[in-house]
């Protein structure tokens, strides 16, 4: 009987703690499912920027989810498939220190973007673009979503 309310007390403190979990929290998991979403949706293909399929293995893996428009410049499209592929970690980190290679970075990823979802995509990713507020409910879902897809995508292998 003791270990029933044990059990009781701890689902009811996890209860509590979720409605307390702020909006921000909800986007942080969404982020990291999408970003694993990413990242085994492209495992089969090169760095969306180097072409490489190959690379040295870092910690935290060998590969990010990168943005063709970053989530600072265009947060609207921060959870849009069409705008995030797999990118190495040097082509994805670090390359705005450097202009020159933040430039042939940006290039390369466009050109290639261009081949792999076509040009219309692409400018539709460019035009405008209406702000996205989620609500935590939205947000919810779309982290079941994702983790969905990349359960989906696992079984795959």
């Amino acid at each position: 009987m003791a270990a029933v309310r044990e059990k009781r007390e701890r689902q009811a403190l996890r209860e509590a703690k979720e409605r307390l979990k702020p909006r921000g929290d909800y986007i942080k998991e969404l982020q990291k499912w999408f970003n694993r979403f990413v990242r085994l949706r492209d495992a089969h293909l090169p760095c969306i920027s180097c072409d490489r399929f190959e690379v040295e293995m870092t910690i935290g893996g060998a590969w990010d989810c990168g943005h063709f428009f970053s989530v600072g410049a265009r947060p609207e499209l921060r959870f849009e498939e069409l705008n995030a592929h797999k990118q190495c970690k040097s082509c994805n980190g670090g390359s705005g220190k450097y202009a020159r290679k933040n430039y042939t970075v940006a290039k390369e990823y466009e050109e290639r973007l261009i081949k792999r979802i076509g040009q219309e995509k692409v400018d539709w990713l460019k035009g405008p673009h209406e702000a996205k507020h989620y609500t935590i409910d939205e947000l919810k879902q779309l982290i079941a979503h994702y983790k969905m897809k990349c359960k989906q995508l696992n079984k795959g292998d």
